[in-house]
This record gives C-alpha cells, structure tokens and sequence, in this order.
C-alpha cells in the first residue's frame, strides 16, 4: 500500500478535536479512550497477533489520526515488535512533520531504510532537515550516510531487510495524469490547439474528487459501470485542467486514480476520503516541474441535491488558502457550475491567450453536458490505456445525442466530437451517428480529416 491508497475506502485522518495538541511528545493518556485501545494493540504485538493489532490501529486512527502522540506511538510500538512495513502503510500517509514533530518521522525514516526504499527515506529526511532542529543534526547526518549507503550497496549494513512487497491479494493505488485537454489525446496531429505559455507559468494540478459515505463497498463500486457520482468526480477536474491549459499563464494537469490489482488487472479508483497533505506531498514529488498550487475537492449527494466543496492549497507553504462550496439540483446545475467556472476562474486571475494564439476558448453553456461529454471521453481513452475494461463503459448515445447540439461551437466542442468519434469507432463501439454543424474554425477542418467513414 503506498502514499494513495488510503484515499480509496479508507477512513480520513480528522483534525485534533477537544484542544488535543498535533505536537504531543508521549502518548497523551488524558484523552479518554485513545490509551487504553493503543495499550492492547501494543498486548496482540506482544502476542504475534499482527491483524489484531491493525484493527485496533485502523479504529484509533479514523478518530485520532492526526495526533501526534499517537502516530509516535503506533510506529514506535510497530518497529520495537519487527513489524516494519505496516509503519509505512498506517503512519506515512498521516505524517506531516510541522504538526507531529520529528520523532515519528524519525520511525518512519528508518522503516523506509528497512525497506530498502532509498527515494522514500531521502524524501523523509529532506524534510526532517528542513526543520532546522540543531538537536537531530548529528542523528540526520547519520541517517544521511545510510540512505547513501543503501543508494551505493543496496543495503544499510546492520540493519534488518524486510520485504515490503504487496502480498498476492493486495492492491494499489496509483495515479493517471492529465496533462492536456482529455478530447486532445489522438489529435496530436492537429495544429495550434494551445497557446503558448509564459516564459514562468503557474503550475496547477486539479485532483479527483472524493466521494464520502457514496458507497457501502468503493472497492466493489469501481468493478461496476461508471454512475453519475463516479463520472463527476473525474470529469469536474478535468474539465477545470482543460480551462486554464487555455490560459498563458498557466501549466495544468488532472490527477485521477487507478486501482492495480496483483493479477495486473487495472481499473479507475474511487477515493472515499479527502486527500492529506501526504498525498498532496506525493504528487508534487511526482510531478516532473512541480506545482504551485492544487485543487482538492470532495462532493456528496443529499437525495436530489448535489454538493461540492473545492478546496485551494498554495504548494510553497503547503496550506489551504481557500474552501468553496457549491450545491445544485438538476434544474440548477448548470447555472450553479457556471457560476463556480466563473468564482475559480477570477479567483486564480486566469486570463485567456491573446487572439490568434491557440483556438479561442469560451466556458460551455451548460456544463452538465460538456461534463458527460469529457466523461465518456475519459472512458474511451482508459480503455485504450487499459485502465479499465470496455464492459464497464456506459451507454454511449444518450451522450452524443445530447452532445449533438452543443458541438458547432466553440471550436473545442467540435474537436471532442471528432476525438469522442475517432476513439469509439476504434474500438468499435460507437453508435449510429448522423452528421452534425461543427465549427469552420482551420483547426477543426484540419482535424475532420482524422474521420474514418
């Protein structure tokens, strides 16, 4: 299990309730309930009761995840009992070293060197430095010598090997990356789709939504066709990506996720909690240029209303700057997303590409059609990854029939009609299609061509 997996079906880690400090040295016993739980999971350590053990940890963790003293006494009780991987697993997703200190990222560094992960305990230890603790520096700098030790000899003299790879029916969670417009993929071949970018470009990433409490069994869910939630969740980051790769002064990517199974099967994830600033961490580190801000966001049904929080986290300081939240029903949708398209879009002071450079850009008219439309394109271009099995698809008509007459205009509405056309003809399941009004814009002529009768 590594940095996303807990995004998918996992409980989140809540902030500290009741006044209990994130900064906490020893386990604090005054908060009723947490001591006496971490004491008998430390007894089925004791007894070689590992599963037993978890359980208590997983239950203490969906309350009191964030604390400090806990996460220090989790690791601390997991390696001083030789059960190494499982710190990596509970504590590395949790741990953020302004909030719980050095001592559990300590456990977790030498967890990462037990592993023989060299990228992971240099990561932890770039950040143990950062915190400027002239205290550590000695103890770092030995840290320092073994990641270098393990980098040049594969192995920490002295220290333990223990086998951190996934068991036969385990699985992970890894991430898809979007880097332009989804309906572009297959239309490289067309000229001057994007403007060109400033010399310095912010750089954004907007993540998959997650989906609290939508399903009894998220696991299960991602073997069953796409649902309304499941497509939103994808589609409305997407759907922002695309908007500010129309701006110059803006790098944009979407990061989905994908479940891998053991018998190397994949299909996409469902993550039923928020991200954590791990993960945040986790995708700044893997993406190639960095970021300099991202977009989080969960979004819930209430019978007939939906409602979407959109969190902004400025990378540099790794904080929240700001929280939206937006709610609509089907008669309000596309009022309400416009509205939201229009708050982010002035928000981040987006700003369009002058005339001429790129196809122009204009937000849709009813965004509840151009999010089906960047669904089902989502879809298709998985299949062809094979990220996910053709059968999962749904119906394609009831999305190129009401995509229909919406495709004219703007230019990018007639370049996914093409991509949304070239990809299902493909694999062969496009429907019956009559021929629609696209844009005269040169790009557009240019990519019809691409069409296979």
């Amino acid at each position: 299990m590594g940095f996303f997996d807990r995004l998918a079906g996992k409980p989140a880690s809540p902030s500290p309730e009741n006044g209990a400090s994130a900064n906490a040295g020893p386990l604090d016993v005054s908060v009723s309930g947490v001591a006496p739980r971490l004491i008998a999971a430390r007894e089925k350590l004791e007894e070689k009761d590992l599963p037993g053990a978890l359980a208590i940890y997983e239950e203490v963790l969906s309350t009191a995840g964030d604390r400090a003293d806990v996460l220090v006494t989790i690791s601390g009780d997991l390696g001083s009992t030789g059960n190494i991987p499982p710190i990596i697993e509970l504590v590395a997703p949790r741990y953020d070293a302004l909030r719980h200190g050095p001592a559990t990222g300590i456990n977790l560094l030498q967890a990462y060197l037990a592993v023989r992960d060299a990228d992971a305990a240099q990561h932890v230890l770039d950040i143990l430095f950062s915190l400027n603790r002239p205290e550590l520096e000695e103890r770092l700098h030995g840290f320092s010598n073994a990641v270098a030790e393990l980098l040049a000899h594969g192995v920490v003299p002295g220290l333990p090997h223990f086998d951190s790879k996934p068991q036969e029916n385990t699985v992970g969670v890894a991430l898809v990356t979007i880097s332009r417009p989804i309906w572009s993929y297959g239309l490289e071949t067309v000229d001057g789709i994007l403007p060109k970018k400033d010399a310095k470009p912010r750089r954004i990433a907007f993540t998959q939504l997650s989906l609290p409490e939508a399903y009894p069994d998220p696991d299960e869910a991602t073997k069953l066709p796409e649902d309304e939630l499941g497509r939103l969740s994808r589609a409305i980051p997407l759907w922002f990506a695309e908007t500010f790769a129309f701006s110059p002064r803006y790098t944009s990517v979407a990061a989905l996720g994908a479940v891998h199974e053991a018998d190397g099967s994949r299909r996409p994830a469902i993550f039923a909690t928020d991200w954590t600033v791990e993960n945040l961490k986790k995708l700044v580190d893997t993406t190639p240029s960095g970021l300099d801000y991202i977009f989080t966001g969960s979004l819930k049904r209430n019978g007939p209303e939906f409602v979407l929080i959109l969190r902004v986290w400025e990378v540099k300081k790794m904080r929240e700057r700001k929280q939206m939240t937006v709610q609509w029903t089907a008669a309000t949708a596309d009022a309400e997303l416009v509205k939201l398209h229009e708050y982010v879009r002035a928000f981040m002071e987006w700003t369009p590409a002058p005339e001429g450079d790129g196809i122009p850009y204009s937000a849709p008219s009813s965004p509840t059609v151009w999010l089906d439309a960047l669904g089902a394109m989502l879809g298709l271009f998985l299949v062809e990854k094979n990220l996910l099995p053709k059968e999962q698809l749904p119906p394609l008509a009831p999305v190129f029939d009401a995509f229909a007459p919406h495709a004219f205009s703007p230019p990018a509405a007639s370049l996914t009609w093409i991509s949304l056309r070239l990809k299902a003809s493909a694999l062969g399941i496009a429907p019956n299609l009559s021929e629609v009004l696209l844009s005269r814009h040169a790009t557009v002529v240019q990519a019809r061509t691409l069409i296979v009768a």
